[in-house]
């Protein structure tokens, strides 16, 4: 036989009992053993190796098993509660980029206005204007960070596991 034959034979006797072949494959793979010894060796191997491990029990702590157990749901709900934020998180940006595209006109000619009125160059009110219309999305970058910076979430010592319990 040829290597390329126990090559996809290998391959074949691994995924049947793991994952399954097609029928085609199968027909193959039994035509195959049929003729190699050494392919049916491994593929009784396998099987065995396979049975021995289903055969094994394992026990465990119910203890740890509770602990688990109550991770788990608390990280589903942590992932529930910041797929909540994250949708408001979307809305509220969404609001002020168009609450921004609407207002920057009139912010504009407001402080162009001003910078006629009081007698300071183009430059200065521009740099106004650019300042007055950056800051509160700066502002609530800067604060959304600071919340979730990791200082923030340990204070005390304390992870976000221990304040939950």
């Amino acid at each position: 036989m040829n290597p390329e034959a126990h090559e996809r034979a290998c391959r074949l006797i691994d995924a049947r009992l793991v994952e399954g072949i097609s029928a085609s494959e199968r027909e193959w793979l039994e035509g195959h053993l049929t003729e190699c010894p050494t392919c049916e060796s491994r593929a009784s191997a396998n099987a065995r190796a396979l049975q021995a491990l289903r055969s094994n029990t394992v026990s465990i702590d119910p203890a740890l098993v509770g602990t688990t157990q109550a991770r788990v749901r608390w990280r589903a709900r942590e992932l529930r509660d910041n797929q909540a934020r994250l949708r408001a998180l979307w809305i509220s940006c969404g609001l002020s980029w168009l609450l921004g595209a609407v207002t920057a006109p009139l912010l504009w000619e407001a402080i162009a206005w001003l910078g006629r009125r009081f007698d300071v160059s183009q430059a200065v009110w521009i740099a106004v204007f650019a300042m007055c219309w950056l800051a509160p999305a700066t502002l609530v970058g800067a604060v959304i960070a600071w919340k979730h910076s990791p200082a923030s979430g340990a204070r005390n010592g304390h992870t976000a596991w221990e304040r939950w319990r």
